[in-house]
């Protein structure tokens, strides 16, 4: 289940310019990322709209994530010089999974990057993240380049799952982009861009569009989809989903002092740049290898990991030397086991067990390599 956000607790929550609609759908909501977002809907919960998505189409609002807009001559080639992974490799119309990290190696973020074009990009950090992103952009920028955050100026819609390209076709919308590539279109007179990713290993799209505009968009969609078993799906959802196909989430397998080199995400990242942020910190993790390595458990009873839980050695419990950490934890509603992901140590190979405490019981893990459920995003 998606963690309440608890550095944002004694502020009040943005909302989303879909928030009314959650609330006439009866939407369950949480603070996440200092944004009050639906975690589950009414009629079925989060068993549903995760079935849903694997079997149909769930439509996702995640307009809480950051929109941040650089451009200027060279813009391109300047944020290449920064971000982690190799923009180079892009061309106008192209989306690509970025990281921005520390001098040290550690991940301030990481985001989305469309490049509309040399000297124009868009980012989609996550949203506890935007302003810092945006402000670390802008202490960087040389005279030339903008860096504006627009945070809240866009709606975001995931529409997710094997019936989503059927679904955004029967309103016109084009769907035969590559992975990882966007076009812009419009619906009922609205402008939007439709790009060709997601958060849940199936295959889907992301909306972006006006904020202001954003309700009839989303109202389109769903009344679309639900001939074909479409319906609106929340955080909750999203969390297990995600946690099937060991996509890291900022803040529990990603952070300031967790490195990509770690977490397995070393094929985002331009190894062949000259230049980019951390990159001398990151060359030396991968040259020495990492002390831990990301890893994704499978429970061999009816247990369910947590976060913070610790592993140890599949015969021993507290007391013994810790193995690592749990970072996520849930039930899987594809396989119906508890799953999680777990930072190892590096000897800690797929194959082997390990053991967690849950309650006053040592359960048994088998210890696996992620994806947990075939990704099919291609």
């Amino acid at each position: 289940m998606t963690t309440p956000d608890r550095t944002t607790a004694t502020r009040s929550p943005q909302q989303s310019p879909l928030h009314a609609c959650h609330e006439r759908q009866g939407a369950r909501f949480v603070t996440f990322g200092g944004w009050q977002m639906p975690v589950e809907y009414a009629g079925g919960g989060v068993l549903s709209e995760h079935a849903a998505v694997r079997t149909a189409a769930g439509v996702f609002d995640v307009s809480h994530l950051g929109t941040v807009r650089v451009s200027g001559p060279g813009a391109m080639s300047w944020l290449n010089t920064v971000l982690a992974n190799d923009l180079g490799r892009l061309r106008p119309g192209s989306a690509q999974y970025q990281l921005l990290c520390t001098e040290r190696g550690g991940v301030v973020d990481d985001l989305i990057a469309y490049l509309l074009a040399d000297d124009e990009l868009l980012l989609v950090p996550n949203a506890a993240n935007c302003a810092q992103v945006a402000q670390i952009l802008r202490d960087l920028a040389p005279r030339g380049i903008e860096v504006a955050d627009e945070h809240g100026r866009h709606a975001i819609i995931a529409v997710q799952g094997p019936s989503s390209p059927a679904l955004l076709e029967s309103l016109g919308l084009p769907t035969q982009m590559e992975y990882m590539s966007f076009a812009t279109a419009a619906l009922a007179g609205v402008p939007l861009s439709v790009c060709r990713s997601g958060y849940t290993g199936e295959r889907g799209y992301e909306l972006i569009v006006d904020a202001g505009r954003a309700e009839g968009i989303w109202l389109a969609v769903l009344s679309a989809g639900a001939p074909l078993g479409a319906r609106p799906c929340g955080l909750g959802a999203r969390d297990t989903l995600r946690t099937e196909m060991g996509y890291a989430l900022h803040g529990h397998e990603l952070s300031l002092e967790i490195d990509p080199v770690s977490a397995g995400l070393s094929w985002a990242i331009g190894w062949d740049k000259p230049r980019f942020r951390g990159r001398e910190a990151l060359v030396e993790i991968r040259s020495a290898g990492p002390a831990r390595r990301l890893r994704a458990l499978r429970a061999s009873g009816r247990a369910i990991p947590r976060g913070g839980m610790h592993c140890f050695a599949a015969d021993q419990g507290p007391g013994s030397p810790s193995l690592g950490t749990v970072t996520s934890g849930t039930y899987s509603p594809s396989l119906r086991v508890g799953i999680g992901l777990a930072y190892l140590d590096a000897h800690v190979q797929p194959g082997q067990h390990v053991g967690i405490q849950v309650r006053s019981r040592l359960e048994d893990f088998e210890v696996v390599k992620p994806p947990l459920w075939p990704s099919r995003v291609h």
